[in-house]
């Protein structure tokens, strides 16, 4: 079987066979197998936002030097299961060097916002694919509030600094 039927199978894996595949497999590739998908997740989410800040990039006008890297900054949003952290869908800075711009807050005013009004700006001016991507991204991996995730888009590169 080659990689490419196998991942099709994959893809789906409610389906019998892939049920029955599972069932006889050892607890401990079982494990490998988790721990893999696990990776090849959040490298297919790195990749949604890598492509979605390019395409936002690519779509702004003026003549200056292009964008090297895009920062994110981390957010959190509270449900009525709580407070949860995550990844803010705007990006907090666009940077034409190699250099980090300094994101730390100098002064930081909490400001209370009614639960779903945040999600509503979100819903309505934040690109869906890179918030989604974000999210998912948050829940892999959750960000802490020294946190900032770096695009960067001549290698396609997504990191975590702390700072």
């Amino acid at each position: 079987m080659k990689s490419l039927e196998l991942s099709g199978l994959l893809a789906t894996p409610t389906t019998s066979t892939v049920r029955e595949a599972l069932r006889h497999m050892p607890p401990h590739a079982l494990d490998a197998l988790v721990i893999e998908a696990a990776t090849a997740a959040e490298k297919a989410w790195q990749r949604v936002v890598v492509d979605r800040v390019a395409a936002f990039t690519a779509g702004q006008s003026g003549d200056g030097p292009r964008p090297v890297a895009a920062y994110f900054t981390p957010t959190e949003s509270t449900t009525q299961d709580g407070t949860h952290p995550g990844w803010s869908p705007f990006i907090a800075a666009l940077a034409s060097t190699e250099d980090i711009p300094d994101l730390t807050h100098t002064r930081t005013t909490a400001t209370v916002v009614p639960i779903g009004e945040a999600a509503l700006s979100e819903e309505i001016f934040a690109d869906p694919h890179l918030r989604e991507a974000l999210n998912r991204l948050a829940a892999i991996d959750p960000p802490s509030h020294t946190d900032v995730l770096r695009v960067h888009l001549p290698t396609r590169q997504v990191s975590r600094l702390s700072h």
